[in-house]
């Protein structure tokens, strides 16, 4: 609804500008506390309108002219600035559109395809804490993108053929494979013991090396080798990510890219440049009029092609495929990233929009799979749900264990998501479980149980006679600054998403799910609702409880966090 608030804002705006003489391309609106929304468009055109800002602001809006029904309620100058309050109608149409649109309420404004890539991790074990804030960043924005209306495509792209999964297949032909372990995590013990037999006997990795040319010659014993060994952990890995809520549409595999020709081929149009040169047999590519002094390197001396150089040809394929690519990447990608970028760009593709990511850490420090040192998501996600059964437990303690089970899950699992997607992605981040699972707390807890209180006082009155959900209601009824706080609030749903939408920054969402939550416990607080006396304000109070309901479930559901009825 703010979405449509603003549009009119800019409309009245520009017609406003142009029945004076003025044009402008920028309004400067921004947020206010004086005001809905503010403009300081006056301050941009003052120059050119030969006058002080305070005197065009007055101009403007003596221009503004209002149509019935708007959702602008008045336009005022303050100084220099232009302050915009919404109407009654804002307010009405707000609770109307959301009882109406429920869970599409907020969202589909936006369209085009998107093919966004996370989480990537390489199959040679289980996800670790390390590997759980990208998957957390890659499907929170999915599912805003989607939420504004985008057709997206998840991809998990699968690292089939690096040194690797090179190491794994041939730790299979020396290591009893535990089947009875999950599989990613029977993966990650045969991957360890070979890293160190080859570190103890260093003439081994001419092995490893003979394995990699094989599979990239096309040699297909080898491939399959290399198959089993992927298949098997992306099974795993798929059940890790299934739990936290999260699901791939497509898993594009590295080796495809060489199997079709495509690696080839771009690195013939790489050459073509005129960019690529020889260092000791090695084949780079010059990109220091993009910025970096560090050559690129597509081909080993040997031949064989590397991560990168089949990375260009899978963004190649992706770009003729949708009308953008995002790829969510970890800090330690900035560079081969931006090399990428400065690649495609050189020859012509379209380039990804790449989110970098800081680390998450535990405070129990590093992590590395090689070495054996790493706590795995799955013994995370373990470790937070049961801290949230024994919380549910002592809440709760009449209930039965499957509720108990069924609430636990989805307050440990929103708990870590909620805790990982808040901060910026650009900030590191340590992952505290006790802080995370804290109820008294502003975090996935509160926002949860603030949904179930909402069911529990619709249950409630429902159960005593006191509301009827097909009952009509009067909107003008809620005046009080609690609830025309509430109601401006999940009007902002829509301007929420679009934000995030286009800054790719998830944890927008994340703040404004717990502001949601506080202004709707604040109505609560201050406001009686089955008690209220009268039977149309009962009646329009409890739909505003409706309301809040509607858009904290799909808020949380837009951050992958489910949203109990009763906790």
């Amino acid at each position: 609804m703010f979405l449509e608030f603003k549009k009119q804002v800019e409309e009245a705006l520009n017609h406003a500008l142009a029945s004076i003489g003025y044009e402008a391309d920028d309004l400067g609106l921004e947020p206010s506390q004086h005001a809905d929304i503010a403009s300081k468009v006056a301050f941009k055109l003052a120059a050119q309108a030969k006058c002080n800002p305070k005197e065009l602001a007055d101009k403007i809006v003596a221009a503004v002219e209002l149509p019935e029904g708007s959702l602008i309620g008045d336009i005022n100058p303050i100084g220099p600035y232009i302050n915009i309050n919404a109407s009654r109608s804002y307010i009405d149409n707000t609770v109307k559109s959301i009882l109406e649109e429920k869970e599409a309420f907020g969202g589909n404004f936006c369209e085009g395809k998107i093919l966004l890539e996370h989480t990537s991790a390489n199959p040679n074990g289980p996800l670790h804490v390390g590997h759980i804030r990208n998957s957390i960043i890659g499907d929170t924005l999915v599912r805003i993108l989607k939420k504004a209306g985008y057709e997206v495509e998840t991809q998990y792209y699968v690292n089939d053929m690096g040194r690797q999964i090179a190491i794994v297949s041939w730790a299979f032909s020396l290591f009893e494979f535990d089947t009875s372990r999950k599989p990613d995590h029977a993966i990650a013990d045969i991957y360890i013991k070979a890293n160190a037999l080859l570190n103890e006997e260093p003439d081994k990795v001419a092995e490893i090396d003979k394995r990699m040319q094989l599979v990239e010659s096309g040699d297909e014993e080898t491939i399959k080798s290399f198959d089993e060994a992927v298949e098997f952990a992306v099974t795993g890995i798929k059940q890790t990510l299934l739990k936290m809520n999260v699901s791939h549409d497509s898993f594009p595999h590295e080796s495809s890219f060489i199997r079709s020709g495509a690696v080839s081929r771009i690195v013939e149009e790489i050459k073509n440049t005129g960019r690529t040169a020889d260092d000791n047999g090695a084949l780079v590519v010059d990109l220091e009029d993009y910025g970096f002094e560090k050559t690129l390197v597509i081909q080993r001396s040997d031949g064989t092609s590397l991560y990168t150089t089949r990375d260009l040809a899978y963004h190649e394929w992706k770009g003729e495929r949708a009308d953008r690519m995002i790829d969510v990447l970890g800090a330690d990608h900035k560079l081969i990233s931006g090399q990428l970028k400065a690649t495609l760009n050189a020859i012509g593709k379209k380039e990804p929009e790449i989110v970098i990511f800081e680390f998450v850490s535990l405070p129990e420090g590093s992590m590395s799979t090689r070495r054996g040192k790493f706590i795995s998501a799955d013994d995370l996600l373990e470790q937070v749900e049961q801290q949230a059964y024994a919380e549910v437990d002592k809440r709760r303690p009449e209930m039965e264990d499957e509720f108990k089970k069924e609430v636990a899950s989805m307050v440990g699992i929103g708990a870590v998501r909620y805790d990982i997607v808040k901060v910026s992605p650009e900030k590191s981040t340590v992952f505290n479980w006790e802080e995370a699972l804290d109820f008294e707390k502003q975090g996935a807890p509160f926002i949860q149980y603030s949904h179930a209180r909402a069911c529990n006082i619709l249950k409630k009155a429902e159960e005593e006679g006191k509301w009827n959900p097909a009952e009509e209601i009067d909107p003008s009824l809620l005046t009080e600054d609690t609830e025309i706080d509430l109601i401006k609030k999940m009007a902002a749903f829509d301007s929420i998403i679009d934000v995030c939408a286009k800054d790719l920054k998830p944890h927008t969402i994340a703040i404004y799910a717990r502001e949601l939550a506080d202004a709707f416990n604040q109505f609560y607080r201050f406001v009686p609702v089955v008690s209220a006396e009268e039977d149309d304000i009962r009646a329009s109070r409890l739909a505003l409880v409706n309301c809040a309901r509607i858009v904290i479930a799909n808020a949380l559901d837009t951050l992958g966090i489910g949203a109990p009825e009763s906790m």
